[in-house]
């Protein structure tokens, strides 16, 4: 069966979000209390973004200079990125984060060919704009990374699902095997959801080899 390693971006590759960084440095206005919105569930998190990233005036190289030097990247990443490659495994990111800074962090890991779904950003003096593409080429409000495992299921693919916060509860519902760290583990672990917790990549790939003796 062909495997897939579906992944998070914000909090999961990197060890901090960054795009509540860059609204903290950069945003003309009150991001938070759409962040509260959303915790309480009075919004989702496409539009949460799209509303947020709209109050930042800053253009695209503003913004990766600010990240320059500040991105820190949980360990271990690499040797889950080579240990995909020797298994044939096809790794995607699927994040409800920005496009533009998400590449530019792979970039810079020399990992530039990584295939990556998230929200695509364009900037106007006015504010960013941010909209979700689903897998079907239309535009989606909610849903973004379920919409995307559920294409990978009907692909045929075994899904492993890697992921930290709450919007990541949803599609890792859907996925084979899911190892979860932060929020996300916090809620499997509350409602009894089958899950491997991990700290860094390097239990990643060690929790992967072993379950490789014992194939779906």
């Amino acid at each position: 069966m062909k495997t897939l390693v579906q992944c998070d971006f914000d909090g999961t590759i990197t060890v901090e979000d960054i795009s509540f960084f860059l609204l903290d440095a950069f945003a003309q206005g009150d991001w938070r209390r759409l962040l509260r919105k959303y915790g309480e569930r009075r919004i989702s998190v496409g539009e949460f973004n799209t509303r947020a990233f709209a109050m930042v005036k800053a253009d695209k190289d503003r913004l990766l200079e600010a990240l320059e030097g500040m991105v820190k990247v949980r360990t271990g990443f690499h040797e889950l990125v080579n240990y995909c490659l020797q298994q044939g495994f096809r790794l995607v990111i699927v994040s409800n984060g920005l496009d533009f800074y998400i590449r530019a962090v792979l970039k810079d890991l020399g990992l530039p060919d990584i295939q990556v779904y998230a929200a695509q950003a364009s900037f106007h003096p006015e504010g960013m704009k941010v909209q979700y593409i689903g897998p079907d080429g239309k535009r989606l409000e909610d849903g973004f990374k379920e919409a995307y495992i559920q294409s990978f299921l009907k692909l045929g693919y075994r899904v492993i699902y890697i992921g930290n916060g709450d919007s990541d509860v949803a599609p890792a519902k859907y996925a084979h095997h899911v190892f979860a760290t932060g929020d996300l583990l916090a809620c499997n672990k509350e409602n009894n959801l089958d899950c491997r917790p991990f700290k860094d990549f390097r239990d990643v790939v060690r929790d992967l080899k072993q379950m490789s003796q014992f194939p779906l």
